[in-house]
């Protein structure tokens, strides 16, 4: 069986400020980890569990999306995201694969952590807290 892997290459991260009607992607973003949905553990356990704790599905994280990407000062994206930051506000975050899957989510600035290494590329990670579901589609 010949395999479909993809490679991560071209997929991008960009960000809406006005509810999704138009996205602005990112620049140099390096690696992007997708939010992974894991749901919470309630516990369920009574006098006749027979000793052994019992648990229920509780409500559902979204998670988290966070990326890398080359820092560079006063670009047109550390502008966004430090606008971002200042704010606090929900953006429309969208992530478009290499064969056009799109992953729609609200997500809340929680990092921009910018690094300035001595003998190395600057870079910033990134994090958005997803707030709500997320949509999967093809790009438009």
């Amino acid at each position: 069986m010949t395999t479909t892997a993809l490679l991560g290459h071209g997929t991008t991260f960009e960000i809406s400020t006005n509810g999704g009607t138009s996205y602005t992607a990112l620049a140099e973003v390096l690696d992007i980890t997708p939010p992974a949905k894991s749901p919470d553990m309630v516990e369920a356990t009574h006098m006749g569990s027979g000793g052994v704790r019992e648990y229920i599905a509780g409500l559902v994280d979204p998670g988290e999306a966070s990326f890398d990407m080359n820092f560079i000062p006063g670009s047109a994206s550390d502008t966004l995201i430090q606008g971002i930051v200042a704010t606090g506000d929900k953006v429309k975050c969208r992530i478009t694969f290499p064969n056009e899957v799109t992953w729609v989510f609200d997500g809340i600035c929680t990092g921009y952590e910018p690094k300035d290494p001595v003998a190395d590329r600057m870079t910033a990670s990134v994090k958005f807290k997803v707030s709500g579901s997320i949509n999967i589609g093809t790009a438009p």
